[in-house]
């Protein structure tokens, strides 16, 4: 047991080098901020981003030379460095947002988690007022946080192929588009890149204004959620946007093998995949059965149309786990209460593709399980000597084993274990116990689809859960769970 938690000198030497690294790319990122301030004429802005630029560069710098290891990368200090980039990321991405005097540092801290693990709560009390250069940092984090901080670093960093492998897999992504795995990132940011363009091409053409239309481009793609108004996407009163943005978190919530794929040619791919397959059956139950609910209510005047345009525009956004809405805060916690919101809190849970820029359990854990399910049930009617197939369509055929489905629902089980946690603390300040669950699972999903529980006014250590819950969901638990460990053994041995 030791062996296992001890970390070697070499290993945290190589956390530490990395860790640096990345936080010099992420203060090169924060400088692109200050044209937009330069733009608008916003110039108090300006130094709050160098200033914090500078920070995260001289740091990064001092970690990256101080402390140089050539040795390969253990697949332990992969996750390891994956769990820690995103907090000390977070530590310094919330720098703008407290030296421009906008937000306290805890609320700044939750912000910039809640941007870079593409979450969407915001501690913001008037969106309204919010300058464009930090709605363009808003958005920009939660562009970035959506490929991920580590596949954008690898992308362009020069590593052992190996180290490269391993941290890659450390943040939570399996699929390789192709053999190599350096080529692998850099394809997927050109995809990310492409996508990026054409998302901003569709909003500016539904009539979106071209500022708006980068910031959402930004925070829909990456399955984000931010907005620019207390309002969100309702407040354009548009439904050439709402079906625009749709579009494009679906296209964000889609692993991005089976983008390859179709870019490739391979169209017929999308379709026949399983992913493909769980997301629409969810979604098209979803719909059905929470615009009906609406539909019998009052609140949208007996129109089913108009119960199917906001349980549609809900359910995209809760799957995707996006997080833009078109339901405010308040009608979702009076209108919806009953079936709408213990709908949208299971879509929620079951989250986006993987490999993609979503959260959640993911559509393939889903499928497995589902089919799992399907084959202890034929193995129970069939005679011993009937031989069933495991297999599943993911991209290519893959065949599963009992270690493959035992791994996915002891993820779940884990899962499932965080979230009542989470409810259970946040739960001894709000006693509200559907809003409470919707929330924690919009948190713990990376969703963002808010009920006004949580607000800048919400107690630290609900904000602190929050925090927690979004880490945890945007690392898919195992390399959280392993960070703990080694620091706990760590903590006891002093």
């Amino acid at each position: 047991m030791y062996a296992i938690n001890k970390l070697k000198k070499d290993e945290t030497y190589s956390i530490l080098h990395y860790t640096g690294y990345i936080c010099i790319l992420l203060g090169l990122l924060m400088l692109v901020p200050v044209s937009v301030a330069l733009i608008y004429h916003e110039y108090h802005y300006i130094l709050p981003f160098i200033y914090s630029a500078v920070i995260s560069v001289v740091f990064g710098f001092l970690l990256y030379h101080s402390f140089r290891n050539t040795n390969e990368i253990s697949l332990k200090s992969a996750m390891i460095f994956a769990t820690l980039i995103w907090l000390v990321g977070s530590a310094l991405a919330a720098l703008p947002f407290y030296f421009s005097g906008d937000l306290s540092y805890i609320n700044s801290y939750f912000e910039a988690m809640s941007g870079i693990t593409t979450t969407g709560f915001t501690m913001y009390t008037n969106l309204d007022v919010v300058t464009h250069t930090m709605d363009f940092w808003r958005g920009f984090m939660q562009w970035f946080g959506g490929i991920g901080i580590i596949v954008m670093g690898l992308a362009i960093l020069s590593s052992p192929s190996i180290n490269i492998m391993r941290m890659y897999s450390a943040e939570g992504r399996e699929e390789r588009l192709v053999p190599s795995i350096k080529h692998t990132t850099r394809i997927i940011l050109y995809i990310y890149l492409g996508y990026t363009v054409f998302s901003i091409a569709l909003f500016v053409l539904a009539g979106m204004p071209v500022f708006d239309s980068i910031f959402y481009a930004f925070t829909a793609l990456s399955t984000g959620g931010f907005a620019m108004q207390n309002a969100s996407l309702a407040f354009y009163h548009n439904i050439w946007i709402e079906i625009a943005a749709m579009i494009i978190m679906i296209i964000g919530a889609t692993n991005f093998a089976i983008h390859y794929a179709v870019i490739k040619g391979k169209w017929k791919e999308y379709f026949r995949d399983i992913e493909t397959k769980v997301s629409y059956s969810l979604l098209i139950i979803g719909t059905i059965l929470v615009a009906v609910f609406l539909y019998n209510g009052s609140y949208y005047g007996h129109d089913f149309l108009l119960s199917l345009r906001y349980s549609l525009f809900q359910m995209v956004s809760a799957l995707t786990t996006t997080g833009l809405q078109t339901a405010s805060g308040s009608q979702i916690t009076n209108q919806w209460m009953g079936m709408g919101i213990f709908v949208l809190t299971i879509i929620m849970m079951v989250g986006a593709g993987a490999c993609s820029t979503g959260g959640g359990i993911k559509w393939l854990r889903v499928g497995i399980l589902v089919k799992g399910m399907w084959w202890q049930i034929k193995s129970l009617l069939l005679p011993k000597s009937a031989v069933i197939s495991h297999k599943i369509h993911h991209v290519n055929e893959l065949k599963l084993n009992n270690e493959v489905l035992r791994l996915t629902g002891l993820f779940v089980f884990s899962y499932l274990l965080i979230y009542m946690v989470s409810v259970i603390i946040i739960l001894f300040y709000y006693q509200n116990v559907p809003q409470v669950m919707f929330e924690v699972a919009s948190a713990l999903s990376n969703v963002g689809l808010g009920s006004g529980l949580m607000t800048a006014s919400s107690p630290t250590l609900v904000k602190i859960v929050f925090i927690a819950d979004f880490w945890i969901g945007r690392l898919e638990i195992w390399p959280i769970l392993l960070f703990l460990v080694i620091l706990a053994q760590n903590t006891i041995r002093k």
